[in-house]
């Protein structure tokens, strides 16, 4: 399924990895594109302007990847999708054609009246069901040539963090009162089904965690982190009250969480990660080892830099991190995976530097 756009040809020939064959795979990817703006309409806004320098690196590295179906966290939600819809307009003219495009509203920005961030006020970015500055900020959205069954998506995002077998929510300094609405999901957590090409479905468990950073000794954003991976084990074990997704599935987001570096807690993303149901097709650039912009890879990293994703200083830290993920069910055959991050001399380097501080990362399987 997999299609090139004419658009892109510089970055395509920049990168190492082989494109798949359009008649034999599938091309699933995440992408943190970082388009949030800090006011409701201005995404919108620069999209349409067509002289968004962001804006415009973030589609000619979507249009070179070409994936099939790509999930894309940090994107602002509006109502009637029409960012989103405006997006995949600019893509089209790249000749990459994306006319499935499903997003919810996110909870991010989603008022509480309560205080949950302890500043006295009520009504700040801090005190929504994830951290926003509006409704709608920094949410999550899909791009797909596959048609998506809508009337089926499963919606968990309004979970309660409470009500999550095993919750680590007890010791993040919560009150009685904000523990009764506090949602699990930052973002969200959906289960999306789309239509392969021999008719069958395969389901997208879409999710985009909070930091496990800024907060206080309670380490509240770490524990909700940390409970955010747990919750897909807890999903697939069948200890929700929620149907269990069946295969075949890829489950795919920002984590915002490496699995050895960096804070937070890992318990959850590497049972993830290792969980037999899955396979961790392990993407890796030769961009992620290589100096860049903010500093190459962190030296006092542990992990394996070629698997990293996304490009922050090492000073004052946490340098580059794993935290995007994209994990076919264990029933899928993986053919091919890489993270679109070329060479800091490659022609296509600055432009994917400034896209985002992401990486694009994808992994394509064999289609039915």
């Amino acid at each position: 399924m997999v299609r090139r756009g004419a658009g892109a040809g510089l970055i395509l020939a920049a990168l190492l990895a082989a494109g798949p064959s359009a008649a034999e795979t599938l091309r699933i990817a995440t992408y943190n594109v970082d388009l949030n703006r800090k006011g409701p309409g201005l995404l919108l806004r620069d999209i349409l302007s067509g002289k968004d320098k962001q804006v415009m690196a973030v589609t000619d590295v979507i249009a070179g990847a070409a994936p099939d179906v790509i999930l894309l966290t940090g994107f602002d939600y509006d109502l009637d999708g029409l960012a989103l819809a405006a997006l995949a307009d600019r893509l089209s003219a790249l000749d990459a054609e994306y006319p499935y495009r499903f997003a919810l509203r996110p909870n991010t920005g989603r008022a509480t009246g309560l205080d949950l961030d302890g500043d006295g006020k009520t009504g700040g970015p801090g005190d929504a069901q994830g951290y926003g500055r509006f409704a709608g900020a920094d949410g999550m959205a899909i791009l797909s040539r596959l048609p998506i069954v809508e009337e089926d998506v499963a919606d968990y995002s309004d979970t309660l963090w409470r009500d999550l077998p095993g919750a680590l929510i007890g010791g993040a300094g919560l009150t009685e009162e904000v523990m009764e609405i506090q949602r699990l999901s930052t973002t969200g957590h959906w289960a999306v089904p789309i239509v392969m090409p021999d008719g069958a479905r395969l389901t997208l468990l879409c999710w985009y965690a909070t930091p496990p950073v800024f907060d206080g000794p309670e380490d509240r954003n770490g524990r909700r982190n940390h409970d955010e991976a747990a919750f897909w084990t807890r999903l697939l074990d069948g200890a929700l009250s929620a149907p269990t997704p069946e295969p075949p599935m890829v489950l795919l987001g920002d984590a915002n969480l490496d699995p050895v570096d960096g804070d937070g807690r890992p318990e959850a993303l590497l049972s993830l990660l290792s969980d037999l149901r899955f396979h961790d097709p392990l993407p890796n650039s030769v961009g992620g080892t290589q100096a860049t912009r903010q500093g190459g890879a962190n030296k006092a990293h542990r992990g394996d830099p070629s698997l990293d994703t996304a490009d922050w200083p090492d000073d004052p830290g946490p340098g580059n991190l794993r935290v995007d993920y994209v994990l076919p069910s264990a029933d899928l055959r993986i053919v091919g995976s890489g993270i679109w991050w070329p060479k800091p001399d490659s022609i296509s380097a600055p432009t994917v530097e400034a896209a985002s501080r992401h990486r694009l990362v994808w992994v394509d399987i064999e289609a039915q």
